[in-house]
């Protein structure tokens, strides 16, 4: 089966090219201009991360950064996931820290992320210069997006 045969942009609609062949002011404004070096994703079991936590109270310290340790289990696990979504978005080297990621939140919510020590090095090294972050938990589980952009 074929697909139908898409009409051509129209001059002045978004994505249609200029007289000079370029894309138009309004397709640039939703163009992305980046290039994703590393996409990593996580799932953790909150049930089993607050075990674990409860069980190896110093855990906590070698996880978490000090400005996530009080969050309720479903959000540690949420950042828990992030940080192992960064790493597998950096290739997974050796020899990062956990507590070099810190899940962070905008005024609206929004969760991003801070990078610093062995995880800075390592993203530097591959040229990331932003990353975008989407967290959940339902269900039990929580899970974690992440992109690294260059």
């Amino acid at each position: 089966m074929r697909a139908p045969k898409s009409a051509p942009a129209q001059p002045g609609s978004a994505g249609a090219p200029d007289t000079a062949g370029r894309p138009s002011d309004r397709a640039a404004a939703w163009q992305a201009w980046g290039v994703i070096v590393g996409i990593g994703v996580d799932l953790v079991d909150i049930a089993r991360l607050d075990q674990a936590l409860r069980r190896t109270p110093a855990l906590a310290a070698r996880l978490f950064t000090e400005g996530e340790r009080n969050a309720p289990p479903a959000s540690l696990a949420a950042c828990f996931a992030a940080k192992e979504a960064v790493a597998k978005a950096l290739g997974a080297p050796p020899g990062l820290r956990w507590a070099d990621v810190e899940i962070v939140h905008d005024q609206a919510g929004r969760p991003g992320l801070t990078v610093r020590g062995t995880v800075a090095d390592a993203a530097r090294g591959l040229g990331v210069r932003r990353w975008h972050v989407s967290l959940t938990h339902d269900g039990g589980v929580s899970v974690a997006v992440v992109v690294a952009e260059a």
